[in-house]
């Protein structure tokens, strides 16, 4: 696991990432089953060597003395699951 320090410079770059995603399927033919491509949106609050972190969904308001938006929702996206990353301007 990645050490990870977040400053409160988090939230800057919005994202389009489009990626694989795993498929669960259940009483269905194995043989037609393939990784999905989807596409988000968001800011990229995290970004490492194997992966990075998208938040979708967040408060308004500055994150606490304690850190992070306890509210937020995302993705984390491995870095290998990454078809295309566009920064927004």
């Amino acid at each position: 696991m990645e050490n990870v320090t977040i400053t409160c410079s988090v939230f800057k770059d919005i994202v389009v990432v489009r990626y694989l995603d795993h498929v669960s399927y259940s009483r269905a033919s194995a043989l037609v089953m393939s990784p999905q491509t989807r596409e988000t949106v968001g800011w990229l609050v995290y970004e490492g060597e194997q992966y990075i972190t998208v938040s979708y969904d967040r408060d308004v308001e500055p994150p606490t003395l304690k850190g992070g938006d306890p509210k937020a929702s995302g993705l984390v996206l491995l870095k290998s699951a990454i078809l295309e990353m566009k920064k927004l301007e």
